[in-house]
């Protein structure tokens, strides 16, 4: 009976833990929309949030873009060869890059880097007090680290997606010019040729939830950070992975929404 009961507790517990989790998070979010529209706008801050998230990231997405690139390219051709159907691979590229694979892999890369770096700065900021020091000295706190880094990572994410997709053909164009001698105008123009504006508007609106995605979910974990030095780690590994959890869901979602609409 004993363990029955303690059981029950437990399970109670969670629950409780749950839904207090999704209201406070619920309340995290309507206070960003409320203060995004408020003034006064900090586009100084933005503008660095922007810099810090979009140029330091552009080496990474560059590298792994270009290799996605590649290595899609050499995957897909031997099937492609087998039916004979080789002339389709600029487009098959461009098709699963476009509307797949780099927004997927920009935000992953982006919940890691930028994801896990807000969680840790304000985590860090939460623990040593630094935020309830803003407050007391007639400063916005959440105004300035929390809606500056939404706004920043939704604008950013998705200029990085498309340049995640530009080097991604460049790099496949590499191979398949190293192969099939084609040309630069050639590559380009069969690669656009399937691609509709349903395939980049959905690709940018996706980027755009996963730039918020990644954005809110580390100012929450790092603004409620607690039990010091230790905290901080967890908000930036939390951080990480519920960002990752929910692009996954929201992939799924977009995707199939956007089905609708193309085959309606």
């Amino acid at each position: 009976m004993r363990d029955s009961t303690r059981k029950k507790q437990v399970i109670s517990e969670r629950l409780d833990d749950l839904f207090t989790g999704i209201y406070n998070a619920y309340k995290f979010i309507w206070r960003f929309f409320k203060q995004a529209f408020q003034r006064p706008f900090d586009f100084q801050e933005i503008v660095r949030q922007c810099y810090e998230i979009g140029y330091k990231s552009l080496p990474l997405i560059t590298l792994t873009g270009f290799v996605v690139g590649i290595v899609f390219t050499k995957q897909s051709r031997p099937s492609l060869v087998s039916f004979g159907a080789s002339s389709w691979l600029p487009s098959l590229i461009a098709i699963a890059l476009i509307r797949a694979l780099a927004p997927l892999v920009t935000a992953l890369i982006s919940a890691g880097k930028v994801g896990s770096n807000m969680g840790a700065e304000l985590g860090s900021m939460k623990v040593t007090e630094q935020i309830d020091a803003m407050e007391v000295s007639a400063t916005l706190p959440f105004k300035f680290l929390v809606v500056t880094r939404v706004i920043a990572s939704t604008f950013m994410i998705p200029i990085l997606a498309m340049y995640c997709a530009f080097v991604g053909l460049l790099g496949a164009f590499v191979n398949v010019h190293q192969n099939e001698k084609t040309s630069f105008v050639t590559f380009f123009s069969d690669a656009f040729s399937q691609i509709s504006f349903l395939d980049i508007s959905t690709s940018i609106v996706k980027s755009i939830f996963f730039g918020f995605t990644i954005g809110i979910v580390g100012c929450y974990k790092g603004y409620n950070a607690t039990q010091g030095t230790q905290g901080v780690g967890k908000a930036a590994n939390a951080a990480v992975v519920v960002s990752m959890f929910l692009i996954f869901i929201e992939e799924m979602v977009i995707v199939q929404i956007a089905n609708w609409i193309r085959y309606f």
